[in-house]
């Protein structure tokens, strides 16, 4: 049966909202717990700032994350192989089935907290299956002239998604805590269903073995760098941080060790399932590293400006701690806003003028921006700090979609599931490691100051020295997770101590106006340090999105409505006959002619249906059918069939190799092994054979698929008398 054609009619748009619901619902998710965790662990009886119980809190926080960013290549590669499609639909089978069983998670105590965050691992399994096929789906979907604009919403959706979890966590949270995890249940359901029944699979699928041993590797690697910095950000002995704890020092030299290991593994094993060949083009290779420094530049400085309004901002203007997270994502919107005006525009515009100036232009307006908040004191009037949201939101609109569809499009067909995977897998390390660095600055710049403040501040309300002297001594990163969760941070660090002191001065210890005041000297000294190191990331980052060049689409068959069948229904039907040379690209430009043909396709390379006879009876040909047949044998069955057309696919070795070291991601050495073996007993190139002879490796295959179409709507002679 040939494919259907890429980018038809409704179907586009079909895939590009089914998507963009996942991709939201995947990614409101992902921080829908955050602003609902003080209802969490009330409602399972917890309290989640006791050291018995920080490890529960860092897991149900990072455990969605650290998951989704281990398993999303691994899924766009199982994708590539297997169906882009049908890995997507249960992903979204998965995540509903994970969000029904947090729902009905009815106990309390540490059990409870413990089959959440398992659920919730889960729930990132499924999130990763979306995840890393979405952008994929899309791009298959649409021609090139419009990925811009739909990968510019997608990414919107999954950018804004973020932020709009925060007002949904906190909107849920105030009622009942299982709501949190209820309230994807019907959107998940829905789309399910609507995915299963509307969503085909028109990409280019290529079966191949597992890389086993790669995805062990690269999911070690993942989960080593990840632990170690999870518990790195915790306080160790003395320390106000952990990373000169020998477990955190271990876990990150593993991960090292583990990642020299992994690109050894992928550079020998003939199906890698990261695609290291794929770095040789620019466009992918500085696409996802300006990708990795603007998720490290912008991710964990969120976390710092959530904070600064819910410890600092909102207190001074009357909000209480346990209002400060739904008040602080009501503020911040902003930047959604920025993002869902600017993502779909430059997405559309840089279908036209290519990537690199919005994608490069969007970061430096963001480190302009971020250099700018330099100049907030700690109670600021909110019209500046809106416009300077604004400003970032715009920024990083400006840059995701043109970012993204750079990469898909340098990305070929048949690998676009683990570019999807690979470019969701730097966002997400990068949001990993962007929270423990930004932790580590504030925490690095509050200790410096903050416990000789504490001391001066608390001895002067009274407080006992011995009873200051301990809470100065206390670890900045308890008062940073007390504010961050709605609680009153000077109730937390005082705990017993307030029943000794006189009610006026408990008071005025507890309220909304003292701690905000003490802390906010430090604390701006600590956010100065964070905002400095992101501008840096997005200037940095800014030059690597130059470096990728001019634009760039990997070739590909022409969009929907340039090339048309030859025939219609009913109609004379062509075959052509396609002897390749390895490394040519035969089987994929033979059923990208075959789907503009309408015609089946007969795959008899290594390792397509029938190669166990290349010289089989081909039932099509029997029955007078047309059909496009691909080998590097001309099969014997074609020959018989007046009206074919002969063509011969070959080029230079040295092009021809190449192109395999790219495609595959395997060294030369592999490269000519598998040369050898293609090459071994194939029908030797004589022109004389063949009505067209073509070289793939000098053209692009949207070229080399018109001049074949063209070719097999006029030839309708016998074979060459050769043949």
């Amino acid at each position: 049966m040939s494919e259907p054609l890429r980018g038809d009619g409704r179907y586009k748009w079909i895939a590009l909202s089914n998507t963009t619901i996942g991709m939201l619902m995947a990614t409101i998710n992902s921080s829908i717990v955050l602003i609902s965790l003080p209802a969490i662990f009330r409602g399972i009886g917890l309290d989640p700032l006791t050291p018995q119980n920080v490890s529960y809190l860092l897991w149900m926080l990072m455990g969605y994350m650290v998951t989704t960013a281990v398993l999303v290549v691994s899924l766009g590669r199982i994708g590539d192989m297997y169906g882009r499609v049908r890995l997507y639909n249960l992903g979204f089978a998965i995540f509903t089935a994970a969000a029904i069983g947090l729902s009905l998670v009815l106990w309390r105590g540490p059990s409870a907290a413990l089959t959440l965050i398992a659920l919730r691992v889960v729930q990132g399994a499924g999130g990763a299956m979306i995840m890393a096929n979405a952008a994929a789906i899309l791009t298959d979907a649409f021609p090139a002239r419009e990925r811009g604009m739909a990968l510019g919403i997608n990414s919107v959706a999954a950018i804004a998604g973020s932020f709009v979890g925060l007002v949904v966590g906190g909107l849920l949270s105030t009622g009942d805590w299982h709501l949190v995890f209820l309230v994807s249940v019907p959107v998940g359901l829905f789309g399910t269903v609507w995915a299963f029944f509307k969503l085909r699979e028109i990409g280019t699928v290529r079966r191949a073995r597992i890389d086993w041993l790669g995805n062990l590797t690269f999911g070690l690697v993942l989960v080593l760098v990840l632990l170690g910095i999870t518990y790195g950000i915790q306080p160790y002995g003395g320390a106000t941080m952990g990373w000169l704890n020998p477990a955190v020092v271990a876990a990150l030299a593993a991960g090292v060790l583990m990642l020299a290991a992994f690109v050894l593994v992928e550079g020998r094993v003939p199906d890698p399932m990261f695609r290291l060949g794929l770095f040789r083009v620019p466009a992918f290779t500085f696409g996802n590293v300006a990708a990795l420094l603007a998720s490290i530049g912008r991710g964990g400085l969120m976390f710092m400006l959530i904070i600064w309004l819910q410890g600092i901002w909102l207190p001074l203007h009357g909000y209480s701690f346990e209002s400060t997270p739904l008040w602080a994502a009501i503020y911040m919107l902003p930047m959604t806003a920025g993002f869902l005006v600017a993502g779909p525009l430059s997405g559309y515009l840089s279908d036209r003028f290519g990537a690199r100036p919005f994608a490069t232009g969007g970061m430096l307006a963001a480190a302009g921006a971020f250099g700018l908040m330099l100049l907030l004191p700690a109670d600021f009037s909110y019209a500046p700090f809106a416009a300077l949201l604004l400003a970032i939101g715009l920024a990083m609109g400006l840059f995701a979609a043109p970012n993204t569809a750079g990469i898909m499009n340098a990305a070929p067909p048949d690998q676009r599931g683990v570019a999807s995977g690979m470019l969701s897998t730097f966002q997400n390390a990068g949001m990993n490691l962007s929270i423990g660095m930004f932790f580590s600055l504030m925490v690095a710049g509050l200790s410096a100051s903050l416990p000789s403040t504490l001391m001066r501040g608390l001895t002067a309300q009274g407080v006992p020295a011995q009873v200051a002297a301990r809470i100065a001594g206390l670890p900045p990163v308890g008062s940073l997770f007390a504010a961050f969760l709605g609680y009153n941070p000077m109730r937390e660090l005082l705990g017993p101590a307030l029943a000794q002191l006189p009610a006026g001065r408990a008071a005025a210890l507890t309220g909304q106006s003292y701690f905000p005041n003490l802390i906010s000297g430090p604390f701006m000294d600590g956010m100065h340090v964070t905002f400095a190191f992101a501008a840096a990331m997005m200037v940095v980052a800014a030059a690597a999105s130059w470096l990728r060049g001019s634009q760039f689409v990997h070739g590909e068959p022409a969009a929907q409505g340039t090339l048309q069948p030859a025939a219609g229904p009913g109609g004379p039907r062509p075959v052509v006959a396609i002897a390749s040379s390895f490394g040519c690209g035969g089987a994929a430009i033979g059923r990208q002619l075959a789907a503009q043909l309408g015609v089946p396709v007969v795959d008899r390379t290594a390792g397509g249906s029938g190669s166990d006879g290349v010289n089989a009876p081909i039932p099509e040909l029997e029955a007078g059918a047309g059909c496009v047949v691909v080998g590097p044998h001309l099969a014997a069955a074609a020959r018989s069939r007046a009206g074919s057309l002969w063509v011969r696919l070959d080029g230079p070795v040295e092009r021809r190799l190449r192109r395999v070291m790219t495609e595959r991601g395997v060294d030369e050495a592999t490269a000519r092994r598998l040369l050898r073996a293609a090459e071994d007993g194939a029908d030797p190139v004589q022109p004389g054979r063949y009505h067209l002879m073509v070289d793939p490796t000098a053209v692009s295959s949207d070229a080399c698929v018109r001049l074949l179409l063209e070719a097999a709507r006029g030839v309708r002679a016998e074979p060459p008398a050769e043949a």
